[in-house]
């Protein structure tokens, strides 16, 4: 099969992807073997090329943001039929026996695995999951607009529930990619104003297109105090400065998987007044299964621009440049 792979980390512009011909894998116990159609491209995916997340396996191939169908059933795997569109998600194990997954925070799992770090992902001609932590995808929804929901879409929705907005709130949201723009009109449907500062243009653009109140630089200051924040984007000078743009009580939400260094916070002026702090790890898949349910009840309006498959290093640069409004799709035909 045909398949892009981390050859050595390092910056996009020195190609750390390597395209070429792999095996073809074959499903395990439990699992299921999917014919890849689209597979999104997610800044994680950036990260673990670029070498902020070391990958966890010589020559993994990214992606975790895959529609997919079905075509062979691992030993015991009986949840999916043959010829049915499956979508797999970042999330791709955990033990089940530590203290966390027992209570309900598989998303803390202490040994978990995930797709495109762990095993082999969606940059590729076919990928395996394990039946239990794929999802059916709703009818709504074409590929390509389904690939960033199991993503982008999950873990903004998760966000979005660690943020605390109140009913009828005002949420800004800090960068305006593939997860933010989701996002935002979850928040929206439900009431909220969405305050958006992202550095490019476009995204500005898009965001007062989707209903939002305001959109400006990544450094403007709403014009109003927030009643909540979420950080997308992955530069750790803005938590103090969203921080300063909280009401009190507030909370911001800090959403990526890899930030770069947080300045000195000042208490009195940016967490005095009980603002609140909080990261976002992961998800559980009881996250996954409601967000699309949401997502289909809305509908909502994924933006994504399509690259073919051979083009993922392209796409990988074109995110690093802030050149992608919405979220990149790769297509494998």
């Amino acid at each position: 099969m045909r398949a892009w792979w981390v050859g050595k980390p390092g910056p996009v512009a020195g190609h750390p992807l390597v395209f070429g011909e792999r095996p073809d894998p074959s499903p395990g116990p439990g699992e299921v073997l999917l014919d890849v159609r689209v597979c999104g491209v997610c800044r994680t995916d950036l990260h673990l090329a670029e070498g902020d997340l070391p990958p966890r396996q010589p020559g993994i191939i990214p992606g975790h943001e895959v529609v997919g169908e079905v075509v062979e059933l691992g030993e015991g795997a009986a949840r999916f039929r043959i010829g049915e569109r499956v979508g797999v998600a970042w999330l791709g194990g955990t033990c089940g026996r530590c203290r966390f997954c027992l209570r309900s925070q598989e998303n803390l799992c202490l040994s978990p695995t995930f797709t495109g770090w762990d095993r082999d992902g969606g940059y590729a001609d076919r990928v395996t999951v394990n039946e239990d932590y794929a999802y059916r995808i709703p009818e709504v929804f074409s590929d390509e607009q389904a690939a960033p929901l199991l993503c982008a879409g999950i873990i903004g929705y998760r966000a979005l529930s660690r943020a605390q907005v109140p009913d009828g709130g005002r949420l800004g949201i800090y960068g305006f990619g593939g997860s933010a723009h989701l996002a935002a009109q979850v928040a929206m449907h439900r009431g909220a104003s969405v305050y958006v500062m992202t550095r490019s243009e476009e995204a500005r653009r898009l965001a007062l297109e989707l209903g939002a109140a305001f959109a400006g630089d990544a450094d403007d200051e709403p014009p109003v105090p927030l009643d909540s924040a979420i950080l997308f984007a992955p530069v750790g000078w803005l938590v103090p400065q969203a921080l300063r743009a909280l009401d009190r009580g507030g909370t911001l939400a800090v959403a990526g998987i890899h930030l770069s260094d947080i300045p000195p916070i000042h208490y009195g002026s940016e967490l005095f007044q009980e603002r609140q702090l909080r990261s976002v790890t992961a998800n559980t898949r009881a996250d996954g299964e409601e967000f699309l349910r949401v997502a289909a009840d809305i509908p909502l309006r994924p933006t994504t621009v399509p690259y073919r498959m051979e083009a993922a290093a392209q796409a990988l640069q074109d995110l690093a440049a802030d050149r992608i409004t919405g979220a990149a799709v790769l297509h494998m035909d």
